[in-house]
């Protein structure tokens, strides 16, 4: 390994582990707080240090299919996550059509990469599939939304924002499992995603009836 390479791992590394820890404490945080405007900001810088490290090592180091196609995953999950904090309401803009358009493109190339690479190894072809999956079925909600009513935004930007944040964290995670955890793949790598979408639900439960007190006291 050369010492470029290596300060790029260790970069990636260190900023993985800030990413995650900082996105575990958010979830124990209350939302909407200073705190945790706070903590989802540094959150989301650590993440992308984690993704650009991914990128540099992926296009001069070394390539391989499952963590390329995390990190794009990833990368598009928290930008446009983060994003909708600042439309709400008022739907998807420009920014949205150009992350949602070079998502697709990427996630294109790297389909292109991963058929025909001989490095996709058969424990890590379910996770790299259900990770394109996962991205062509985040891309077509973005172009989808397009069409929505404008009054449906005002709902759907909170239930947008917990899912693409909290699964860019346990993407991490995976990710994190895939490198350091050498038996049980690649399960023990889809253990992760199963406890992402146990806690999406949770937390989509919890807006809900967040969201229902109102309506609840007036009747």
């Amino acid at each position: 390994m050369t010492v470029p390479h290596l300060i790029n791992l260790i970069a990636h590394v260190a900023a993985g582990v800030c990413a995650m820890g900082i996105g575990f404490c958010i979830l124990f945080t209350t939302k909407g707080t200073v705190v945790h405007r706070k903590m989802g900001r540094a959150f989301t810088y650590f993440t992308l240090a984690v993704c650009l490290s991914a990128v540099i090592g992926s296009v001069f180091f070394r390539f391989i299919p499952m963590f390329a196609v995390l990190t794009v995953l990833v990368a598009f999950q928290l930008l446009s996550g983060w994003h909708v904090i600042y439309t709400k309401d008022l739907g998807p803009n420009r920014v949205d059509l150009l992350l949602a358009s070079c998502a697709t493109l990427v996630g294109g190339l790297l389909l292109k990469q991963v058929l025909f690479s001989p490095s996709t190894g058969s424990t890590s072809n379910v996770v790299v599939y259900s990770s394109l999956g996962t991205l062509a079925l985040l891309i077509f909600y973005e172009f989808l939304r397009w069409t929505f009513p404008k009054t449906w935004h005002a709902n759907l930007w909170r239930y947008e924002h917990i899912y693409k944040l909290v699964a860019s964290l346990f993407a991490m995670i995976s990710a994190f499992v895939g490198n350091v955890i050498r038996f049980g793949q690649p399960y023990s790598q889809i253990a992760p995603s199963i406890i992402g979408l146990l806690t999406i639900g949770w937390f989509f439960w919890m807006n809900y009836r967040y969201r229902m007190k109102p309506s609840l006291t007036a009747a």
